[in-house]
């Protein structure tokens, strides 16, 4: 893990509860916010990778960790593992939103439930994690940071509208949130990260990833350890007074530029959208 730019102990004392922990983006994060002193509990739809990043965190030497398999598209079981991570620690200082899933698909030929898979994937799972941990944690308490990670979806996704609709549902929900919940001291934004070499791209192979990074301005992939940074940013109650807002981590790709080219789809992919965590 990189050196973190951030003060030593920031999060001393918190937990943090982070969905699609085990891997990439949601792990880098979890790695950052347990070496700043927080209690970090991960969920994952495979037991495999739940112990991979229960694996990497207990490497830190830290505060212990938590995690338990858990499919956000399931309410009941978002409001148990928020109540088993707050009766185990006491409270919930910050939710990072970062499971999700998603494969690519041109809109002529995406099946109804394809389309649905990735909305109850992507924005109805997120608003159960979400809901589950502000009633039972954070409006309570009176304070909470929730940071959800999106998708760069700032001129469109072509060749992945159902999860461009998804990801743009979650950015007005982070808006309203933000906006209803800010009396009870919460503080809700989000990150939409372009195309980071992580475990969640791998799946779109290198001839994809090269075609976005040649129509990146900076011409590079981010990095999970550089969408981590954001997030920690993000759910730091130093920053007080941002709130409703999303942060593009793509080094300009919003600006300019295609983000993925359409392909056909290959075979039947609705029942379990690709990288779904």
């Amino acid at each position: 893990m990189a050196q973190s730019i951030f003060a030593p102990g920031l999060f001393q004392g918190q937990t943090a509860l982070i969905t699609g922990g085990g891997t990439g983006i949601g792990l880098a994060a979890a790695l950052e916010l347990t070496s700043l002193g927080a209690t970090v509990a991960i969920g994952s739809r495979k037991q495999e990778n739940v112990d991979a990043g229960l694996a990497a965190l207990r490497a830190l030497g830290l505060a212990e960790p938590l995690g338990q398999v858990l499919d956000i598209r399931d309410a009941d079981a978002c409001q148990a593992f928020a109540k088993d991570v707050l009766a185990k620690t006491g409270r919930i200082d910050v939710l990072v939103n970062n499971a999700g899933g998603q494969f690519p698909c041109p809109a002529e030929q995406l099946s109804p439930r394809g389309f649905e898979a990735v909305i109850r994937n992507n924005l109805i799972g997120l608003f159960n994690m979400t809901q589950a941990v502000a009633n039972a944690a954070m409006i309570p308490a009176r304070r909470g940071r929730i940071v959800n990670v999106i998708a760069d979806v700032y001129r469109g996704f072509p060749g992945m509208a159902h999860t461009g609709a998804a990801r743009a549902g979650v950015d007005n929900l982070t808006k309203s949130l933000a906006v209803e919940w800010a009396r009870h001291g919460i503080r809700v934004n989000a990150c939409a990260p372009g195309t980071i070499r992580s475990s969640g791209t791998t799946q779109y192979g290198e001839a994809t990833l090269e075609l976005s990074r040649a129509a990146t301005p900076v011409k590079r992939l981010g990095t999970v350890e550089e969408v981590s940074r954001v997030i920690v940013f993000l759910a730091s109650a130093a920053n007080d007074f941002v709130t409703g807002s999303t942060y593009y981590i793509d080094g300009g790709g919003s600006l300019w530029g295609d983000v993925w080219p359409i392909e056909e789809p290959q075979g039947e992919r609705a029942e379990e959208p690709s990288g779904a965590e």
